[in-house]
């Protein structure tokens, strides 16, 4: 009898086994993940780690010293630049390995392997938009580069040294949790890398929503309401500069005027966020204190964790760089070296048209200059976890992509294939200029270093210890007509084709204005005297204010720089309140809604986070907007696109009785002042209610959410963040959105410096290195940061040292 009891348990134990041994739906293996030898357990790190380590690895030429210092920055001395870059990928995957993985499945259109069926559509997305195409494009380009393809292969090499040296207890927490491996690392994996950056920083196009837009509106009221230039610029180049005449020409068709405008089109792009964007000045020494320049530069972007950015230096007998990398690709992007700095912002224009197409045979052949041709049928097999593939056929034409047809995104839109014109899938170098920047020690290596770069467009700004500064509006811009770009084009007729580039030397740049500094914030790069078109949705606000303060102050210190990169002030309220103020009947508020208007009216135009203020604002220009244009710009299921806040407030103060404040659902006519009104009084019920639960506060009211990369594991994201900032401001802090990096530089004999960025090190969300900068970054501190000489090793700052050999 004692065989029954026996054979039950051995059951239910063979039961548990294989239950706690397998994934089910999105749950993990939990005998795996919570087991004390492999699972996450391992993960925990302790803040007393001896990170001393000797480490033999295959593929060295020589030795490697890594030095970590207080915050876990390596510090890699190599005996040459291969062994630099090996290194720098053996440390990029030893802390950040599953991220950068993760940001190649999602530029690849891979998400779905590991995430499950709810990925496809992004996937799709992905693979029709070309980022695997364009990756291939690039990995070709970069793999034939003399300094680029050496410089990729060997970090794919220290990649993958560390990769295998994983096991089961030393996998990333997320491999576990989400139950898959790392893969190999291939060149192929840093040109998507590269080419998420271009999808994120050149990604966006206006041509879908504007073409629905000329359906709506006018020639004269669209461009009102979408101008090329506001009544007020304080372009990158300043306004009254003389360009050259031009040296090529776009010549448009004799029929230029598209036919395709009367037709509405359902397609709705998936767009980056248009505030992706960036700071970044550079200050001569005349202006200085110290009498060096100093530069500064601030992306901002998507905030996760791990975090987008990982700092390292880098130093070889050719160069000895220190800045911000990016985790899954060689070199230092934004950075100094012992002769110059330079910092990036994103330039915003536009390099993506779409073409409406005449198919025939399904996807099988396109109408092009008379004649059909056969289109190049990409088969995209799309695995999916726990589930059978999705195939999906993508039609390349003389253009590129078919993204948008009767097939995606919605299978009910009648038939219409879009197809795309894209920069970013073109072959290309851009991993080149940084490395070239690496090592540069002039004006001149600068110069050489940016002819390399074409796609996202940047621009660069550039200081160096000779005294100089500069400031190169940079990447490979399309000749275009005027208006080119702007909507659908006809897909059959090569006239309407881009017509070659602006020569790059006639890109906008300075030199050591006489002003004394540079700067850009995604502003317009020129004013309307520059003689090629550039077609792109412009910031004013920040640019403004940066020029403001920089003019304004010839003892600039760094930590004046660092209290500008801070800046909360609101010059688009200080704009904006001296019309409210003459428009708004504040007399007609009722006693409890006065009481909210002296709080907005006495406001100190500071976005910070304690503010009632800025919270009151914020409210009611949303509502504002809302009021405005919700009638004049909404039709069910056809996407469209509001005017900016800029061009909003700028036709307000220029007509106050302008057409669109009226709400054609109404019977009367509105005016400003009683929209005003309206739209106050929902503020101060909105405020009434956010008092109530003591989030009326800016940093309260909005804050910030750092999320994890997954988005849905909350406990390793740093939520209700007390931040301040925001749109049109210098400290461009949003809810998920903001500084990602924050780098001042002083050019001084011996190089000052000064960074910080939202998170740490680590990628592991078990480390004290994971997200130990947050709180920091939050309260506008900045780090020190270390540059070492090799004869430094005894600095108190150096914590551990890791020895690389040939094994």
């Amino acid at each position: 009898m004692r065989f029954v009891p026996f054979t039950v348990s051995a059951v239910i134990t063979i039961a548990l086994i294989i239950c706690l041994d397998r994934s089910w739906g999105a749950l993990p293996p939990f005998g795996r993940l919570l087991s004390p030898q492999e699972g996450f357990w391992q993960n925990a790190t302790s803040i007393s780690k001896d990170y001393n380590e000797e480490l033999q690895v295959p593929g060295l030429q020589g030795k490697v010293d890594v030095w970590l210092d207080d915050r876990m920055v390596p510090h890699i001395f190599a005996e040459n630049s291969a062994d630099a870059y090996y290194v720098e990928g053996y440390m990029h995957a030893r802390d950040r390995l599953w991220q950068m993985e993760l940001q190649c499945f999602a530029a690849a259109g891979r998400l779905s392997e590991i995430l499950g069926p709810k990925m496809i559509p992004y996937d799709r997305q992905q693979r029709r938009t070309g980022m695997l195409y364009g990756a291939e494009q690039a990995v070709k380009a970069m793999e034939a580069d003399p300094v680029a393809g050496p410089a990729i292969r060997a970090y794919a090499d220290g990649i993958n040294a560390y990769i295998s040296t994983l096991t089961k207890a030393t996998l990333p927490l997320e491999y576990k949790l989400l139950d898959y491996k790392p893969e190999k690392w291939t060149t192929l994996n840093s040109g998507l890398l590269l080419k998420m950056m271009a999808a994120d920083l050149a990604g966006g196009a206006n041509d879908l929503v504007y073409t629905n837009a000329r359906r709506l509106f006018s020639k004269a009221d669209f461009n009102q309401l979408y101008p090329d230039f506001g009544d007020s610029i304080d372009p990158i180049i300043p306004a009254g500069t003389s360009y050259p005449a031009p040296t090529v020409k776009a010549t448009p068709p004799a029929d230029s005027i598209l036919t395709a405008a009367g037709i509405s089109l359902n397609f709705k792009e998936e767009r980056p966020d248009p505030d992706n964007g960036s700071n970044n000045w550079a200050v001569a020494g005349s202006k200085t204190r110290a009498g060096a320049p100093i530069l500064c530069n601030d992306p901002h972007l998507g905030l996760s964790l791990p975090s987008l950015w990982y700092e390292v230096q880098l130093h070889t007998p050719e160069m000895n760089v220190y800045g911000a990398t990016l985790p899954g690709a060689p070199g230092v992007i934004i950075g100094f070296n012992d002769h110059i700095a330079w910092g990036v912002t994103n330039a915003a224009e536009d390099v993506k048209d779409y073409y409406l197409m005449q198919f025939r045979n399904g996807k099988q052949q396109y109408m092009f200059n008379g004649t059909y041709r056969d289109a190049d049928l990409r088969i995209e097999k799309i695995n999916v976890k726990g589930g059978q593939p999705y195939y999906d056929t993508v039609a390349y034409t003389v253009w590129g992509p078919v993204v948008y047809d009767a097939g995606f995104p919605d299978t009910a839109t009648h038939q219409q294939f879009l197809a795309m014109r894209w920069k970013a899938l073109d072959p290309s170098v851009e991993i080149r200029t940084f490395l070239e920047l690496n090592k540069a020690h002039n004006y001149n290596d600068y110069l050489a270093a940016l002819k390399y770069y074409t796609c996202p467009a940047q621009n660069f700004a550039f200081a160096a210890k000779t005294g100089e500064i500069a400031l190169w509006h940079n990447g490979q811009f399309p000749l275009r007509w005027k208006d080119q770009g702007k909507w659908i084009m006809p897909g059959g007729d090569s006239a309407f084709a881009w017509q070659g580039y602006v020569p790059q030397e006639q890109n906008p740049h300075m030199y050591n204005p006489v002003r004394g500094f540079v700067s850009s914030a995604n502003q317009h790069p020129t004013d309307s005297t520059y003689p090629y078109r550039y077609v792109a949705d412009f910031d004013l606000f920040r640019g403004k204010r940066i020029n403001e303060v920089l003019a304004a102050d010839s003892q600039i210190t760094v930590q004046d720089m660092m209290d500008l990169q801070n800046d909360n002030l609101n010059p688009f309220a200080r704009a904006a309140l001296p019309l409210i103020r003459k428009h708004l009947p504040a007399s007609l508020l009722t006693a409890d809604q006065q009481a909210y208007w002296k709080m907005l009216d006495k406001w100190d135009l500071q976005s910070s986070p304690d503010s009632k203020g800025a919270t009151l604002f914020n409210i009611f220009w949303d509502k504002m907007q809302s009021a405005i244009w919700d009638d004049d710009i909404v039709i069910d299921k056809v996407p469209l696109q509001q005017p900016w806040e800029k061009t909003t407030l700028l036709w307000l103060l220029r007509d106050s009785s302008m057409k669109y404040i009226d709400n054609i659902h109404t019977a009367g006519k509105e005016t400003l002042s009683q929209v005003m009104l309206n739209c106050f009084a929902a503020t101060a019920d909105s405020a009434r209610s956010l008092d109530a639960q003591q989030k009326l506060e800016f940093g309260r009211f909005r804050g910030t959410n750092i999320r994890h990369l997954t988005r849905s594991i909350a406990p390793f994201g740093a939520m209700n963040l007390r931040t301040g900032g925001g749109r049109h401001i210098v400290n461009a802090t949003k809810q998920t959105h903001g500084p990602s990096w924050k780098m001042v530089v002083q050019m001084s004999a011996k190089t000052e410096a000064y960074g910080i960025y939202p998170g740490g090190q680590s990628g592991n969300p078990g480390s004290p290195f994971y997200d130990n900068a947050v709180q920091d970054w939050v309260q506008g501190k900045y780090y020190l940061l270390h540059v070492f000489d090799k004869q430094e090793d005894s600095d108190p700052a150096v914590k551990f040292k890791i020895h690389f050999t040939k094994g």
